[in-house]
């Protein structure tokens, strides 16, 4: 199972388990699909969206753990 880190890019993010799109979205993060979102980072987009980015990795690698057991 892959673990994300802050320097990890939204579109990598996505190939890993696109499941996680929809907590993204519910977050505030709504441009998932534009191509200069695909190359940011998830700290990047953290800071943006005015996230903790160790809040948020923590919280998307717990999902990614729970979405490949379930």
């Amino acid at each position: 199972m892959a673990k994300v880190t802050k320097d990890t890019m939204i579109g990598e993010l996505l190939q890993i388990d696109e499941n996680v799109a929809p907590m993204l979205l519910n977050i505030g993060m709504h441009c998932l699909g534009c191509p200069s979102s695909q190359m940011e980072t998830i700290a990047e987009a953290a800071m943006v969206h005015g996230i903790d980015p160790d809040d948020l990795v923590n919280d998307i690698n717990d999902f990614i753990e729970h979405d490949a057991t379930a």
